[in-house]
């Protein structure tokens, strides 16, 4: 069957904007036409989530700046320059086009799939009407303003740390490996030499979730440098001295045999155990209902719902599910492929289907005067992605400075030791997986007698068995895998056998720290922590769904009340995923919320406007003339704050001497 994913909330909203059908929409701005276009290319691009982070938020810089030139009012963040235009709106439109534009071109230049990456940059540009030749800085035109914004964006990001210089790699002798690769195809994990550091992949090939094939079966650590990156809203006092690159002083991860070792173990084997819930097929239903699900106290899972929806006053309903369909559409829904464009891109598709919905209103936290649609939007993508950048920078430099294993080898690791439940049982070893009936078991004669549970692992006596996802099917389009009894040496996550686990460390995890920051930003652009009409709703059509095998077996509704429930999704998605223990995303979680503060804070500085560089030019066109005396005696006798330029709380005769004494040009 069709599996037809998209976007991540490309069900939920039908507004989400085509590139076949051109520019910006009459309910679009040319920003959103950009942030989509942006993110139509991060899908065809290589799944490298802090890279793209990276990319949303110059790209938002650029649609910023570009905007902000405009008015002399606006705070610029890179670009200074003040430019008068006759039709600002126009003026904006192709400006915020070009630097788009031309940023893009520069970023997606060695992508992998950079022609068809470049067909979709020129085929949006000419739709709104310019010209791809067009390349001059040189002058004041909207298109050499709009040219010169994205060089400086370029000129800036060349110099922020970030390697792109070398197309984000690491420089050799950085960041070395300790561990020799695993080897997936085979059991166990011998060549593990300290089995909380991270440890590569060995497989035949790698393909990224956006199903890019990366030489050499699998790819470098992923910008294990990040911490060092220019950042948005974090400050300089935010790094713990003790820990460079580490912003927001996250707590150590737990380690096997010393601080932490009860929950290092835990964490792992309840990866393992819900590998059992990864089918169907054994009967147990859930209810994922609001009423049930969600509201979690930050950094937990101990929430139990909502009664109410406070947007119709009525209860949620119940939404009873297989939890074989949740668990394994949880683990593909939040996943970086196919056709993703990472959690940073998750998030811009959120806010990006939140504002196409009917009642939502342009309000920077929900109160105050309603913007227009390109207003909001560019402070709507500087706010969210400059915390998605920062969230970035945070997770990326804990992962690697502390370097952590990824469940698969330490999970393998354990299975390989034994058993540490019983010593008077067979295989017993202080660093073995614990027992636990019907879920981990030790293989023995009876257990593998004709008949049995672990029958079809006769000749593995005294080894260790769980009940656990095998991997995909033969025919994934059809077939279904289910759990069987396996050899625990074996065990490897629900993922494509391409690709496995990601390349880069596990604590702490990523997409925990970009999904809080994204609900905290959401929910402060917003003023509201719910979505729109009190609940979002995702529908997972029966067999068109999984990628890797058939499922689900029914179509079912995920619904989320608030960003925050959302996000907590996204965090647990990971750990059914088997690639995170919960020891990765609870502190993730809470860095999100840390760096959504940084980034509001910035971002809201960054609104407030400019004084006036002249206070008697009122009209803000540069000069003190005809047209602000007109404006003045217009205010004569009154209150406005504007016209009385000495303070004296009227407009009057002193206030018109100090305009005749500035009269010309500003500044001149």
């Amino acid at each position: 069957m069709s599996r037809a994913r998209t976007t991540v909330f490309g069900v939920i909203s039908a507004c989400i904007a085509c590139l076949a059908a051109g520019g910006a929409s009459a309910q679009h701005s040319v920003a959103r036409a950009w942030d989509d276009t942006m993110l139509e290319s991060i899908k065809r691009d290589r799944v490298r989530p802090p890279v793209q982070a990276r990319n949303l938020f110059h790209l938002s810089v650029a649609m910023y700046d570009a905007w902000a030139a405009y008015d002399p009012a606006v705070r610029p963040y890179f670009f200074e320059e003040k430019i008068s235009a006759k039709d600002v709106e126009a003026a904006r439109h192709e400006s915020i086009s070009y630097a788009a534009y031309r940023l893009m071109k520069h970023r997606f230049a060695l992508s992998p799939n950079v022609a068809a990456i470049n067909t979709i940059l020129d085929a949006r540009l000419t739709a709104l009407g310019y010209a791809p030749g067009v390349t001059t800085t040189v002058g004041n035109t909207p298109a050499a303003v709009g040219n010169r914004i994205a060089a400086l964006v370029i000129q800036r990001g060349l110099a922020d740390n970030s390697h792109e210089e070398i197309d984000h790699a690491s420089y050799p002798g950085t960041y070395p490996d300790l561990n020799p690769a695993l080897v997936v195809a085979l059991p166990f994990n011998p060549t593990v030499i300290v089995p909380t550091r991270y440890q590569p992949l060995a497989l035949s090939f790698f393909v990224d979730q956006n199903g890019n094939v990366i030489p050499g079966g699998f790819p470098a650590k992923v910008a294990p440098f990040w911490g060092f990156v220019t950042p948005f809203g974090l400050q300089p006092g935010d790094m713990d001295p003790a820990r460079p690159g580490v912003y927001l002083n996250p707590p150590p991860p737990p380690v096997l045999n010393g601080v932490g070792d009860v929950a290092w173990r835990a964490g792992h084997e309840g990866v393992l155990h819900v590998s059992s819930m990864l089918t169907p097929d054994d009967g147990v239903m859930i209810d994922i209902s609001p009423a049930s699900m969600g509201n979690n106290p930050l950094g937990t899972n101990a929430g139990t719902g909502r009664p109410l929806n406070p947007v119709t006053g009525q209860p949620y309903a119940p939404n009873l599910v297989k939890r074989g369909d949740w668990t394994r559409c949880l683990a593909e829904f939040w996943a970086d492929g196919p056709n993703s464009t990472t959690p940073p891109g998750h998030w811009n598709e959120i806010a990006n289907t939140v504002s196409d919905h009917p009642a939502f209103q342009r309000r920077i936290g929900g109160t105050g005067p309603e913007l227009g649609a390109l207003e909001f939007d560019v402070k709507m993508y500087m706010m969210l992605n400059g915390a998605m950048h920062d969230a970035a920078i945070t997770a990326w430099g804990v992962k690697g400075h502390y370097d952590t294993m990824r469940p698969i080898g330490a999970i393998r690791y354990m299975a390989q030791r034994g058993q540490c439940t019983d010593a008077a049982l067979p295989n017993f070893d202080a660093n073995g997986l614990h027992l636990t009936p019907g879920v981990v078991e030790l293989i023995t004669e009876a257990t593998t007698a004709p008949g049995q549970r672990h029958e079809d692992l006769a000749g593995y006596e005294g080894q260790i068995a769980a009940l656990s996802w095998p991997g995909a099917p033969a025919s994934p389009a059809s077939q279904h895998s289910g759990v069987v009894w396996m050899l625990a040496g074996n065990w490897t996550s629900y993922q494509r056998p391409t690709f496995v686990t990601p390349p880069f460390p596990g604590y702490v995890s990523g997409h925990s720290t970009y999904s809080r920051a994204g609900a905290e930003v959401m929910t402060r652009l917003t003023g509201s922590a719910y979505f729109p009409g009190g609940m979002a709703v995702y529908t997972c059509n029966q067999g068109q769904f999984l990628v890797f095998e058939d499922g689900p077996s029914q179509t079912f509704d995920f619904q989320w009340a608030t960003y925050y429930d959302a996000a907590d999704n996204s965090g647990q998605s990971r750990i059914y995923g088997g690639i995170h223990p919960d020891f990765d995303d609870f502190p993730g979680r809470v860095l999100g919320s840390q760096v959504a503060d940084k980034a509001e804070a910035r971002a809201l500085a960054l609104f407030e406007p400019l004084p006036p560089a002249c206070p008697a030019d009122l009209n803000g066109d540069g000069t003190v003339g005809g047209a602000d005396i007109a404006m003045l005696l217009g205010a004569w006798g009154g209150l406005d704050a504007s016209a009385d330029l000495n303070a004296d709380g009227v407009v009057s005769a002193p206030d018109l001497a100090i305009m005749l004494s500035s009269w010309g040009a500003c500044g001149g």
